[in-house]
């Protein structure tokens, strides 16, 4: 069975934790109408996506 050679230091174990905390989700405001959208998804409220249109979105 595999033994480890030291120990890990206090340091070097949250240096691992710290990858999987929880991060808030980021959100931009679309260029077309200026509501806030996730990043990288088209906009609910008007349908556009990198400056074209493609959703219909019914108002």
């Amino acid at each position: 069975m595999a033994v480890p050679k030291s120990r890990t230091s206090k340091s070097k174990s949250k240096m691992r934790r710290g990858a999987n905390r929880w991060r808030a989700p980021k959100f931009n405001n679309c260029p077309e109408c200026g509501s806030t959208t996730p990043s990288h998804i088209a906009c609910p409220s008007c349908g556009y996506y990198r400056d074209r249109q493609v959703l219909n979105v019914d108002i």
